[in-house]
């Protein structure tokens, strides 16, 4: 019997995986959590990912450390939950240039409470990476990282899974807890037990709050009103309100204008974008509306709807429901509307904590109002209504109508003077005949920001630029990463050696992004299609290590030739051409543009990493250059996504010329491989 055939092999063996899977679960609960309970981190998109990232790499560095910092994650993360659960935060209106949600700050301030939290999660994940750093000393490299890729995996379908049934969090820390019981070393002692005791009472407490309940996206609050009308909150923001129509006319007239403004239509066959708990639903109905699809992206909220809203819209045979996102609806369905609504589709929420994209981000785009013009019938009209808090976002999207249709819509508006503040309603017809106006947008001497298009999909900011509250964020991370890195794994300038994998490390980065990105234009944005990108990715770095595993190439540098081979086909064949591919075969080849990349690079990293002199000062400087990635992120605000492309060849050419001297002298015998940080 070989040592990894034996029992106690096969013991250490699920004991990695678990833990792998316990990291991987971890940090996606955290960023979901905790993005649900302080609201400002939905515009930080990628924040809580960073500090799990530096986490994660601390854990590795301090893996032959004295102290045992696993045995205190039980500890760390229940003072990570009290902390939030005492100290929510709602995010404070800010400047003109970019627009945020909810306008009360709540709890300790801004500038407080990101650092801590960014921290905190640095150091609970480091506690848990330790723990499965030390489990990787006990096999080959290979094989380790072999076990906590499936780990991985599985951390991700259990967090999907439970995502669509709609668990709440004490769920999610009962099965942390129990991962914890399974891989602890030594036993735990009284503290450990009273913590786990802990986080699941707070977690559990939270998880029961009357009226409330838990989506794919949000966490969802059902505040009874003193008028009799229920409040429907999400994450913390109140969100849409479910009432009798009548009650509706009476508190907000402008969501029956469209109606008034259209001309001869039959609304045969209409369609609702962002259809919610069905007040808008109920509104079409009762304007005479033949068949209404009504699409939803959140299945929580419809099925609120469903049961409490008092028109009972939903069970009206008229409409039909799709869960689904509206921008994906349009470029799949085949049906044409006498009318096109745009219900108040505000997300106030992100795809993930991978990039900056917001649930509607793709809808708002010119070529979103293009797919929808194309299925308007003859004398079909396009309307949509919102609070626009700033006149310059009124002012876009009108424009954004202009340009499609080639007249200026009709606008009805309740907006304040001085805050801009307030609902707008904007209708449009495909013809000028099919609309009658009260008032035509006309701008006047404002200037009209740029229409946001599927390459720079950022509706709420004016111009192409990083706001300064940004800026500041990014330095932070930045400083802060580079102190705790410094502290861990010593003096800086022992990774001078390593500017290959700094390199390596932000390109990689960048690269899932983007992937993130073009799936959710291509198939929605998605809870599911965000899991199937992260899935696709651990099983593309699972492909390359047992490609490693097997196979080493005499001349590396063809790996590079490859990799920019297919980042340069990705650049000249942009996302939105693939539309016009049937669906299997449109995801076929956003799958081979997207991963193909993804599997070169770990092969890329592979080759530069086993032959390293120090794996613990690599991957510092790997993990450092992965930072630098996910602030990169953020220049997409200014020259867009398909353009990130451009900076991943860049940073990859610098490690190709600046590793140029380890491929020239390949090491004898293979050492280790690592899937990019």
């Amino acid at each position: 019997m070989t040592a990894a055939e034996t029992p106690g092999h096969g013991r250490s063996a699920r004991r990695l995986f678990l833990l792998s899977f316990l990291m991987l679960f971890v940090e996606l609960a955290l960023i979901r959590w905790i993005g649900s309970n302080v609201v400002y981190l939905s515009y930080f998109s990628n924040f809580v990912l960073l500090g799990s990232f530096l986490g994660i790499g601390i854990g590795f560095l301090r893996a032959n450390s004295r102290l045992d910092l696993f045995a205190w994650a039980p500890l760390i993360l229940t003072l990570l939950v009290a902390f939030v659960l005492n100290f929510p935060v709602s995010v404070a209106c800010g400047a003109s240039s970019i627009i945020y949600f909810g306008c009360e700050p709540s709890g300790l301030p801004i500038w407080v409470t990101l650092p801590i939290i960014f921290l905190a999660v640095a150091i609970a994940m480091a506690s848990i990476a330790q723990g499965v750093a030390r489990a990787f000393a006990g096999f080959e490299p290979l094989d380790a990282y072999r076990l906590d890729i499936l780990g991985s995996l599985a951390g991700i379908v259990a967090f999907s899974l439970l995502a669509f049934l709609g668990a709440p969090p004490v769920v999610w820390g009962t099965l942390v807890v129990a991962l914890l019981l399974a891989t602890f070393r030594p036993r735990f002692k009284l503290l450990q037990f009273v913590a786990m005791a802990g986080l699941i009472i707070m977690l559990g407490r939270e998880s029961v709050r009357p009226g409330d309940s838990w989506s794919p996206y949000y966490k969802v609050s059902l505040i009874p009103q003193q008028d009799g009308m229920l409040r429907l909150d999400v994450n913390g923001i109140p969100h849409q309100t479910i009432e009798t129509m009548a009650e509706r006319k009476r508190t907000e007239p402008l969501y029956f204008v469209p109606y008034q403004r259209l001309r001869d239509n039959p609304l045969r066959n209409v369609l609702i974008v962002g259809a919610g708990s069905g007040s808008d639903v109920a509104i079409v109905l009762a304007a005479g509306a033949k068949h209404i699809d009504a699409v939803e992206i959140d299945p929580r909220i419809y099925q609120i709807g469903r049961a409490l809203h008092p028109e009972h819209p939903y069970q009206d045979p008229r409409v039909t429901v799709h869960i689904d996102d509206g921008r994906a609806f349009l470029e799949r369905s085949p049906n044409h509307y006498d009318l096109i609504m745009f219900a108040l589709p505000d997300s106030l929420s992100l795809v993930s904590g991978q990039s900056s994209l917001r649930l509607e981000s793709y809808l708002f785009t010119t070529e979103s109002m293009q797919a929808a013009r194309a299925h308007l019938n003859p004398g079909g009209a396009f309307a949509m209504y919102n609070y626009y808090r700033r006149y310059w976002l009124l002012d876009r999207l009108a424009g954004t109508l202009e340009s499609v249709y080639g007249s200026r819509p009709c606008v009805d508006t309740r907006i304040g003077k001085r805050s801009g503040a307030g609902l707008a309603v904007l209708v449009v017809g495909l013809s000028p005949n099919n609309v009658k106006c009260a008032t035509v947008w006309n701008p006047g001497s404002r200037t009209v920001p740029a229409p946001a298009t599927d390459n720079h999909p950022f509706l709420y900011v004016e111009t192409p630029s990083i706001p300064q509250l940004y800026l500041v964020a990014i330095a932070a991370i930045l400083l802060v990463s580079v102190a705790l890195i410094r502290v861990t794994s010593g003096p800086l300038g022992q990774m001078r050696g390593y500017l290959d994998l700094f390199f390596m490390g932000a390109a990689f980065l960048l690269l899932e992004t983007k992937n993130v990105v073009q799936f959710a234009l291509l198939f929605g944005t998605t809870w599911f299609v965000n899991a199937l990108v992260f899935f696709g990715i651990l099983v593309s770095v699972y492909v390359a290590v047992e490609i490693a595993r097997r196979v080493r190439l005499r001349a590396p540098a063809f790996l590079y030739v490859a990799l920019f081979a297919m980042l340069a086909l990705a650049w000249v064949i942009p996302p939105d051409s693939l539309f016009a591919l049937s669906l299997p075969l449109r995801f076929s080849a956003a799958a081979a543009l997207a991963f193909a990349p993804i599997l070169l690079a770990n092969l890329v990293f592979a080759d530069r990493f086993r032959d390293v002199g120090s794996s613990t000062v690599a991957f510092g400087a790997n993990l450092l250059g992965a930072m630098v990635g996910g602030v990169l992120e953020y220049s997409s605000l200014i020259i867009g996504y398909q353009s990130l492309l451009l900076i991943v060849a860049g940073l990859y050419a610098c490690a190709f010329l600046l590793g140029w001297k380890h491929r020239a002298s390949p090491a004898a015998n293979p050492a280790a491989f690592a899937a990019p940080a």
